[in-house]
């Protein structure tokens, strides 16, 4: 409490209030106003992280665009802080923890600090990827599909690198596909194939799978395949970590230049 020079001891203790009032009065404004400070800094900071994310990603799309047959170099820099803290909040909050045990709520508690850190491992080629946690979900006819959880962070950077990826070959996809493509699906597939079916004279459907694909693709053809247009060697150094690290079952970790698990 402020007061004049000419004040006695006793009128300040006349109108000083009691602690009880003192904590009614003061605590629940000032932690609220710190909060709500602090929450307006980091919407405002998140806003221009996901700018300069968009930007970056624009980028690399309008050079895949007009340059169909160049081969991408310089990739590995547009992995940057902003872009992990995207892919952080871009992942499933209640998903299943991988070998590491954490939980994305877990990560969250000092995000900034860890995601510095995660950052400059990567940066520095410090980063290891861990094994993916093997679990199994059942099949309509009964069967169990396998899974591979990975770690938090692993699954930090794969969407970060994803992200990048994805800025050059939505380039170069057409327009008829749809698996496995940001914003499409099964049911956009359905929805363009009702289309065509009704808008065009049809005499017959193929309806065709590639057997146990994921489980049997080849590693080294996959990384042949990326390098038509992905050349920075840090960027493929990073996808063969992944594919290398294996899957822990039962306790034990196996590795395989075979198939590519599915993840959740």
């Amino acid at each position: 409490m402020m007061h004049g020079r000419g004040t006695s001891d006793a009128a300040i203790v006349a109108v000083k209030p009691t602690n009880k009032a003192e904590r009614s009065a003061v605590e629940p404004v000032e932690p609220r106003a710190a909060t709500e400070g602090n929450a307006g800094r980091n919407r405002t900071r998140r806003a221009q992280n996901r700018a300069s994310v968009s930007q970056a990603l624009d980028r690399i799309r309008q050079a895949a665009r007009q340059r169909k047959k160049e081969r991408f170099n310089a990739l590995f820099h547009h992995l940057s802080l902003a872009l992990l803290e995207e892919a952080f909040f871009d992942l499933k909050k209640n998903a299943a923890p991988g070998v590491d045990g954490l939980t994305w709520q877990d990560y969250e508690a000092d995000l900034e600090r860890k995601l510095a850190d995660l950052h400059a491992r990567v940066q520095r080629g410090a980063y290891r990827a861990l094994p993916s946690r093997r679990v199994f979900i059942p099949k309509p006819d009964g069967r169990q599909r396998p899974l591979a959880v990975a770690a938090l962070e692993d699954k930090i950077v794969q969407r970060a690198t994803a992200a990048v990826l994805n800025a050059i070959y939505e380039e170069d996809f057409l327009g008829f596909s749809y698996g496995f493509r940001p914003g499409r699906g099964a049911h956009d597939a359905l929805d363009a194939l009702v289309v065509g079916i009704t808008s065009t004279k049809v005499n017959f459907i193929l309806d065709a799978d590639i057997r146990s694909f994921f489980d049997t693709v080849s590693q080294p053809w996959l990384v042949r395949f990326l390098e038509h247009r992905i050349g920075d060697p840090r960027v493929l150094r990073l996808i063969r970590k992944w594919l290398r690290a294996g899957i822990l079952e039962d306790g034990v970790v196996t590795a395989s230049d075979q198939g590519t698990d599915k993840g959740r």
